[in-house]
């Protein structure tokens, strides 16, 4: 049997979701906002078969990602036979340690299963980062601190009007940090303005802002992985105005985060600045995904 992979849509968004809640484990790739945001970067595709979504990546050169769906009732050998996978054998990434153990068991040295340490999410217990309690966060606390005495600040969540204040101060971002000079930075650019120009159809997104003097310095875009779990897709805040990351952090989470009990903070995508950032907030474990390789 051969897959349809068909660029994603946002139709496509209800019926995805419903497969990715089924899933014994949710990392940050696959959440239908992560997906469409980044959609055009890396030539996302799906195909539907049966209680499973496949997904390929196309550039800059064709990989799959894991399935989306009910994996601890698939048989495995069964399914794969059945499909066409393009090229022969397929290389997948980002693939969730429950189901690289599956495939490991199922295949045991027929694939190849390697550690992706960059792709690992950071977990964090939610209420520490809003109270920042103790020696682990004195650093954070004082930079919050700083930015609360030194600003006329006001928090704000999301809405129509706030979308387009984002937009605006992301393009002033991009100046600030000279995106056109790094390809990473454009590329991430393009992916929140994809997200922004197309928030009011995205379901279960959220978004929070800091302005001051009614100019907004920073803000957040998050959304539910699972009903525990919060995950931070994006966040951004004006670098001259100190301790203003700490604050949007603190902040979106007091006002945005009261349902959810662990915060998700992505990956760190082998970057030493970023893994040093985010392990200075004291993660409290990590969703582990691999590289698969079928033989």
């Amino acid at each position: 049997m051969s897959l349809t992979f068909k660029p994603i849509l946002l139709e496509d968004q209800g019926r995805y979701r419903q497969l990715l809640a089924r899933c014994p484990q949710v990392t940050s790739d696959y959440s239908f906002v992560n997906l469409w945001g980044w959609a055009l970067e890396y030539g996302l595709e799906l195909a539907w078969d049966a209680e499973l979504v496949w997904i390929r990546q196309r550039l800059p050169a064709p990989v799959y990602w894991a399935p989306i769906g009910p994996w601890d009732n698939i048989d495995w050998r069964s399914r794969m036979a059945a499909i066409a996978l393009e090229p022969w054998p397929p290389t997948f990434r980002r693939v969730p340690e429950p189901l690289a153990d599956a495939w490991r068991a199922v295949w045991e040295d027929r694939i190849q299963v390697v550690e992706a340490r960059s792709d690992w999410d950071y977990l964090y217990a939610l209420q520490e980062l809003v109270e920042l309690r103790g020696n682990r966060f004195h650093k954070k606390k004082n930079l919050l601190n700083q930015f609360l005495k030194t600003n006329d600040y006001v928090y704000a969540p999301f809405s129509p009007e706030i979308v387009r204040e984002a937009l605006e101060m992301q393009e002033e971002w991009c100046f600030w940090r000279d995106c056109e000079l790094s390809e990473t930075l454009a590329a991430e650019n393009r992916a929140i303005e994809r997200v922004l120009e197309a928030w009011q159809s995205l379901e279960g997104i959220l978004g929070g802002a800091l302005r001051v003097e009614k100019n907004m310095l920073a803000y957040t875009i998050a959304e539910p992985l699972t009903d525990e779990m919060l995950v931070i897709h994006f966040e951004k805040g004006c670098s001259q105005a100190k301790g203003v990351y700490q604050a949007i952090n603190q902040m979106f989470l007091a006002h945005e985060g009261g349902a959810y009990a662990t915060v998700n903070r992505e990956q760190d995508l082998g970057d030493a600045g970023l893994r040093k950032a985010k392990l200075s907030y004291n993660p409290t474990g990590y969703l582990k995904k691999f590289g698969v390789v079928f033989a």
